[in-house]
């Protein structure tokens, strides 16, 4: 089966690694290490594996964990700056989070909050924490999501990053089976380039891209 890059379309990449359920692939051109498409999950077992998590804005320590991207990006935020938050979840709490720091949201989740007319919106910036991982296609949805933003707005991403191929074969990240696409800061970088966008990673699983 041709397998192509879901971030950059290139058909020119190397297996990365094996483990006992499936491949990983790295692509040449963006560095992306991705699951070959016909080892990833049925939307309905994907919505199986989320319906298990319960996140919600009461939970405290979900908070403190959200706040590795809130801290960084509403520094960079003018006041009642409009946003999204793509991928909000079963229990969106970040939007609450930046909502109670007076910005207006909208959230957008393919299985909880599919209303896609917020998808034709303009917003100031758009937030997707633990998302780039699970998304199929993530360069269609980054190049929407790019596009969404007003000049100078802002793309705020968590995602843990790929480090090496040494550390990749024993990381917990790649047990979630919902997990398909790995980023590294070669692919950000990359990426930023393609969306002309301005990248920088002030946290380990931080990412904010900032259009021109």
């Amino acid at each position: 089966m041709m397998q192509t890059c879901p971030l950059c379309a290139s058909a020119d990449h190397a297996p990365y690694h094996r483990d006992a359920r499936r491949d990983y692939l790295q692509c040449r051109q963006c560095d992306l290490v991705f699951v070959p498409s016909h080892q990833r999950l049925s939307p309905a077992e994907e919505k199986a594996v989320y319906d298990q998590h319960e996140n919600s804005p009461e939970d405290a320590g979900y908070r403190r964990f959200l706040a590795r991207l809130f801290d960084r990006l509403a520094a960079r935020l003018a006041p009642g700056a409009r946003g999204l938050d793509f991928g909000a979840g079963p229990g969106p709490t970040l939007s609450v989070m930046f909502e109670e720091a007076g910005h207006p949201m909208a959230i957008y989740d393919p299985f909880y909050a599919p209303d896609e007319r917020v998808l034709t919106g303009r917003y100031d910036f758009i937030t997707a924490t633990e998302v780039v991982e699970h998304l199929f296609a993530p360069g269609r949805e980054l190049g929407r999501l790019a596009g969404l933003l007003a000049p100078g707005g802002w793309l705020g991403l968590m995602t843990k990053r790929v480090r090496s191929a040494e550390a990749f074969t024993g990381w917990h990240y790649i047990l979630d089976p919902t997990h398909v696409c790995f980023f590294s800061e070669a692919t950000f970088r990359w990426l930023a380039e393609r969306l002309d966008m301005a990248v920088t990673f002030p946290a380990d699983d931080v990412v904010l891209l900032q259009r021109r």
